[in-house]
This record gives C-alpha cells, sequence and structure tokens, in this order.
C-alpha cells in the first residue's frame, strides 16, 4: 500500500529529518539512506518498521545534524612524524639544503595529526530519532488506512459481482440435466427410428451425467469463501495473504465449474466470473 511520512524536529541537540515513503510490494523491503556517521541506527530502522509494516517497499531517509558541539580528539602518531624528521633531516643534509624539519613542516605531513570526533551515545541518538519517526509513520500508517478503506470498498463491490454470477450459475445447473436428457433421447430416436428403446436406460444415463456435472458443492464453497471475505476486511490486522490464499481458493473453484458444465450459458458466466475474481486478486496485492 501507498503511503508517505515526513517529520523534522530538534531534540536534545540533534536536528532530525525524517522520510519515510512506501509502494506495494508482496513481501516487506526497505531502502535506508542515512546521514554519514550514524549507519549504526540502519539495523535498528529497519526492525521498528518492519514490526509497524508488515507488507510494501519502504524507501527510509534520515539526516542528523548534531547542533551542539562534538567533542574531538587529536591524536600524534609519534612514529610516523620521527620517520618524516628522519627524511627530511637527510634531506636537508644530503642536499645542503638552508632549512631543516619545522613544526608547521611536520604537522602537514600527511596522517601525522588525525582528528577523530568523540563517539556519540548511540541510544541516545536513537530515542532522539524515535520521538520524530513514530509520529512520521502514524501519518503514513493513517495515509494508507485511508487507502484501504477504498481498497476495501472496491473489493467488496467486486466481490458482489462474484456472488451475483455465482446466484445466475446456481439457477441455470438444473437445465443441464435436463438438457441432457432431451439431446440423448433424439438422438436415440434418430438412430432408432420408430423402434422403441429402453426410457429407464436413458434415465440412468441422465443420472449419471448429472452426477458428474454436479456443481453443488462449488457453490456452496464459493459463497463461503465470499462469507470469509467479508469477516477478514473488517479485521484491523494484516490481512493481504490471506485473502490471497482465499482468492485463489475462489479461483479454483470457478476452474472447476466450468470444467464440469456443458451448458454453454454456464460457460459465458464463469468467464465472468473468472475475471472478477482476477480483479480482486489484482487489488489484494495492494493490501498489506
Amino acid at each position: 500500500m501507498t503511503g508517505f511520512g515526513r517529520g523534522e524536529a530538534t531534540v536534545d541537540g540533534w536536528h532530525i529529518v525524517f522520510e519515510v515513503k512506501t509502494v506495494n510490494h508482496k513481501f516487506f523491503e526497505q531502502n535506508t539512506r542515512l546521514s554519514r556517521g550514524y549507519l549504526f541506527l540502519e539495523d535498528k530502522l529497519k526492525a521498528y518498521l518492519q514490526s509497524r509494516l508488515s507488507r510494501g517497499k519502504a524507501d527510509v531517509f534520515l539526516q542528523i545534524d548534531h547542533l551542539q558541539e562534538a567533542g574531538v580528539q587529536v591524536e600524534i602518531n609519534h612514529a610516523l612524524a620521527a620517520g618524516y624528521r628522519g627524511a627530511l633531516a637527510e634531506l636537508q643534509e644530503r642536499y645542503s639544503l638552508p632549512d631543516g624539519p619545522t613544526l608547521a613542516l611536520l604537522s602537514r605531513c600527511p596522517e601525522v595529526l588525525t582528528v577523530r570526533k568523540a563517539p556519540e551515545d548511540e541510544e541516545a541518538v536513537w530515542q532522539a530519532v524515535l520521538q520524530v519517526a513514530g509520529p512520521t509513520v502514524d501519518s503514513l500508517l493513517q495515509m494508507r488506512e485511508a487507502e484501504g478503506q477504498r481498497l476495501k470498498l472496491d473489493i467488496m463491490e467486486k466481490a458482489a459481482n462474484v456472488l451475483a454470477l455465482t446466484d445466475q450459475i446456481e439457477a441455470l445447473a438444473p437445465q443441464a440435466a435436463e438438457e441432457y436428457r432431451e439431446r440423448l433421447r433424439t438422438r436415440i430416436q434418430e438412430l432408432l427410428g420408430d423402434s422403441r428403446f429402453d426410457e429407464q436406460r436413458v434415465l440412468t444415463e441422465v443420472a449419471v451425467f448429472a452426477e458428474k456435472t454436479a456443481i453443488d458443492e462449488e457453490i456452496v464453497r464459493l459463497r463461503s469463501h465470499f462469507a470469509q471475505l467479508e469477516k477478514l476486511v473488517e479485521l484491523t490486522e494484516p490481512v493481504g495473504r490471506k485473502i490471497d490464499f482465499l482468492i485463489q481458493e475462489m479461483n479454483r473453484e470457478a476452474n472447476t465449474i466450468g470444467s464440469k458444465s456443458q451448458n454453454p450459458e454456464i460457460a459465458y458466466l464463469v468467464v465472468d466470473l473468472k475475471a472478477e475474481i482476477e480483479k480482486i486478486r489484482e487489488q489484494v496485492q495492494n493490501v498489506e
């Protein structure tokens, strides 16, 4: 499901900008961009978002600026400084240069002096980030919930079409056996002419045909799946995968009806039925 949230605030000396955008995805996936020096927050952010989002691809941007004067440490590489001094002195002596190694010159030699930022309290930084991330994700979820309500209405509208088509198929189903009986009688009469034939044998064949083409169980299961769908869309927990499975089962029943039925009208209705189920399946991919 799609959504966007943005938060910005200054917390305990850190200026924090947090953005998160989600788009449809079958599973949970996260892409994170962090300010330099704060990569230690990546795993925490992923765990936090995954605890609040079950499906979707999330793009996360987190910028942190430390407004307070951060403590720094200047470290001297004495071994390297001694090496530079010795090399410079050798150059002076060998080439009769007037100036020897000086403090200014040694301090500019690479890696003699190293400035290191004092480590930050990772837990304190994370707690500050949470104060911005929490309301931002709340806003994102509100947007996703609004979209979910629209999806719910659309899915149930299509499900109602499925139920209506199921009713039409059920009404036509009894005609199949009668039509088969008439076709069988006509064919026998064409072959035998005025000769008598065993009416009981015809009825037996019709009964066997009716048994093979009966779709009562499939109709019952389709209605049962519809009832389950009505319940699932009312739940507040993530139900996308459950509905996805349910739609697969509805499609399976429609295929079985299509393979059993010998009635052209039912065959046409099954095509429409499968089309509506496929529309629901496509929408369910957007549901958390």
